[in-house]
Parts: C-alpha cells; sequence; structure tokens
C-alpha cells in the first residue's frame, strides 16, 4: 500500500465540506485511496460503485436509498456514469449540512460531468489525484518511474514488457470504452491518432492547424479533442505566463501528455535503454518533472511558462506566496548548461531566485542566485 499525498488533505476535507469529490483518471488510484479513507475515518461508510450492476440497482429509487445513510459518509466511485444524482445528493446536503456526507469520486473533471458546478456549488471541494509521484514511490532512482509512469499496475509491474502491455491496453480501453461512456462520440482510431501525434509533439507549443491538417479536420475539431483529453486528466496544457513587460510575448499553451509511461507507450518506447536513446528524451524528461512540480505545489497554485518572440524562455514557472516568479529550467543532461534565452528571461522578469532540475546528484550554484537542483531534492523548492 503506497501512501497518497492527498490522503491526509482529503481526511481533512471530510471534517468541513458535506461533499469532497476525487478526480483523475482511471485506473489511478482513486478507489484504492477512497477505501484507505474509508477504513481510518468512517469505518462504517457505504461504498457504491457505479460500474456494478448490482450497485446501480440499489439506486432505482436513489433518494429512498440513501436517505437511509444521513449519519453516515456515502462514497459514490465512477459518479460520471449517473450525473443524476448531483441534484439529489445537493437536496440531502441542504437538508443536513454538516461535514463528510458524501465523497464522490470521478474520471472526469466537473465540466464534462453534466449539471456538476451547477448543483453542487458552495457545497462540495473537488482534489484531484494523479498518478504516483517521486516523493510517493520514495524511490532513490527514478528511471522506473519516468520509462513507466505512475499508473499503479504500470509502475509496479513485475517488468518492462508487463508494464508495456498494460499501457497498450489501458489506452485501448480509455478510447473504446471510457471515452463512450461519457456520451462523446468520435472514432477511436481517429482519437488514438490524434493521441499519437500530441505523443510527437509532447512539450512542443499547440498549433492546430498543424495537426488539424494531419489528420485531415477542422481546428476547431483537433481543439474539441485536446479539450475531451485535458478533461479526463491525459493532457496538461501548460499556459504561457503574461507579464507586465514590454515583450512581445507566445500566447500559445505547451501541451504534454500528463503520464511518461503513457506518452512513451504511444511513441513505441518499451525500456529505459530505448528511452535514453531516443530524440524525444530531453521532452519527456521535462514533462516528467513538470508533473512531479504540480504534484508538489499547493492546489490552487498558478503556473506557467514563459517565452517572449526574441527568444527568452523559461520551462516552468511558479508564482510564491510574495507573489513573485520562481523559474524552474529542466534540463536532461549532467552537466546542464543555461542558455542566454533563460537569462534574458531571468532578467525580464526580475527574478531573485531560480532553479535548474537534473537527473544527477549534487546540489550546487550556477550563478546569479541559479541552483543547479537533483531531482530528488525537488521538494526543497518550496521549503
Amino acid at each position: 500500500m503506497i501512501k497518497r499525498i492527498a490522503q491526509d488533505i482529503i481526511l481533512n476535507s471530510l471534517k468541513t465540506y458535506p461533499v469532497v469529490g476525487i478526480l483523475g483518471s482511471r485506473q489511478v488510484g482513486k478507489t484504492t485511496l477512497a477505501k484507505a479513507v474509508k477504513k481510518i475515518a468512517r469505518p462504517n461508510a457505504v461504498y457504491l460503485d457505479l460500474e456494478l450492476p448490482s450497485d446501480l440497482n440499489k439506486l432505482q429509487d436513489a433518494e429512498m436509498y440513501l436517505r437511509q445513510f444521513e449519519k453516515s459518509l456515502v462514497i459514490i466511485d465512477e459518479i460520471q456514469r449517473m450525473p443524476s444524482l448531483y441534484p439529489l445528493i445537493r437536496a440531502l446536503v441542504d437538508r443536513n449540512r454538516i461535514g463528510g456526507r458524501f465523497l464522490i469520486l470521478g474520471s472526469a473533471s466537473p465540466e464534462l460531468i453534466r449539471q456538476a458546478s451547477e448543483s453542487l456549488a458552495g457545497r462540495i471541494i473537488y482534489h484531484e489525484l494523479s498518478p504516483l509521484n517521486l516523493f510517493e514511490t520514495q524511490a532513490g532512482q527514478f528511471q522506473n518511474l519516468l520509462l513507466r509512469g505512475g499508473y499503479p499496475n504500470s509502475y509496479l509491474a513485475k517488468n518492462d514488457d508487463e508494464s508495456f502491455v498494460w499501457r497498450e491496453s489501458y489506452i485501448k480501453t480509455y478510447l473504446e470504452m471510457d471515452i463512450p461512456q461519457l456520451e462523446i462520440h468520435i472514432p477511436s482510431v481517429q482519437l488514438r491518432r490524434f493521441w499519437t501525434m500530441l505523443a510527437h509533439s509532447h512539450g512542443q507549443l499547440w498549433n492546430a492547424s498543424k495537426i488539424a491538417g494531419s489528420l485531415g479536420v477542422t481546428a476547431p475539431t483537433v481543439r474539441r479533442y485536446l479539450d475531451i483529453l485535458e478533461s479526463t486528466f491525459i493532457v496538461r496544457q501548460l499556459q504561457p505566463y503574461h507579464a507586465n513587460t514590454k515583450k512581445r510575448l507566445i500566447k500559445s499553451p505547451k501541451v504534454y501528455i500528463r503520464d511518461s509511461g503513457l506518452n512513451h507507450a504511444l511513441l513505441r518506447i518499451r525500456t529505459f535503454e530505448d528511452l535514453t536513446g531516443h530524440p524525444s528524451i530531453g521532452a519527456s524528461w521535462e514533462g516528467f518533472v513538470i508533473e512531479q512540480l504540480t504534484a508538489l505545489l499547493p492546489e490552487s497554485s498558478q503556473y506557467y511558462f514563459y517565452r517572449s518572440n526574441a527568444g527568452a524562455e523559461i520551462d516552468f514557472l511558479y508564482i510564491n506566496q510574495q507573489n513573485r516568479p520562481v523559474p524552474v529550467e529542466i534540463k536532461y543532461s549532467l552537466s546542464p548548461a543555461l542558455s542566454r534565452g533563460f537569462w534574458n528571461a531571468y532578467e525580464d522578469l526580475q527574478c531573485k531566485q531560480g532553479y535548474v532540475v537534473y537527473p544527477g546528484s549534487e546540489k550546487y550554484p550556477l550563478g546569479k542566485n541559479v541552483t543547479a537542483l537533483p531531482l530528488k531534492q525537488l521538494n526543497t523548492i518550496f521549503s
């Protein structure tokens, strides 16, 4: 059992909020986390899995069934399969508004689950569960996590081949079963082609026209594809930072496949040796580190990338508690060197401190309050 960082956060939220939501992609560990929370906080909680016909049958008269448990926590898994429950949950909560009435789990964003935001506004707090990160696995070496990604069944597989087969199956199931269940009607072959194109342009600026031309569809259509993958926690759009400067800045987001293991499966990368020899290793490392960073940041944090038309660029920029930008450059090199573009951006934004995350083992200064930082010390950035 791997303890998730989100566990204590969710336990605290249940003390205050009537409804707590755990959102994240399929197979990311939401059910395991919910059962751990149940064991610690509410051993007598009621658990319903809406993928089970027997549990769905209990909700034929959902109001009568759920009203039995006014003093118990009710856990509802795969809530997106029955969005009609939201108005009922709202009504039940308003009759007895105490903390910890419902814990709901979903594989899609609130915007993609119909009626969610309208029905439970002011009554719910959402927490996102991402794939396993370096600090949850307590892995001294990052190679397995980078190659296989953080889905528990992939990361914990007996060997690389078993992990790769699991990820291939995951992609197939997502395209052929999960997406249609959300009433999204896109041919699975077309969406897989789009997803594969994103893998080949992982970490690059979003170019709708280029991708649309390759797929033979319109730019608004590929925009819709991208929004679907983002809303189901498959891709991350990292937005550009628009600073109060006179510089002309890039306005397009950068797009990453959030789980490095899924990215590698789409690229047909099976082993770490294959990865280190692949042209995408730098972009893969960049996306992987960004996911580690976002897992450590508080949920309300603001983070971006920075790029000007003149070539000033920073891979990742987060806004600290003093409302100042802190730059993080990401380099897959044991002797990372910073470009003129980084230093120009550093000056543009009047940064006071910065970091370069690299796969080495030693922390050392690079000048102007910029520090080379090993991946395993990433959490020191925020301490």
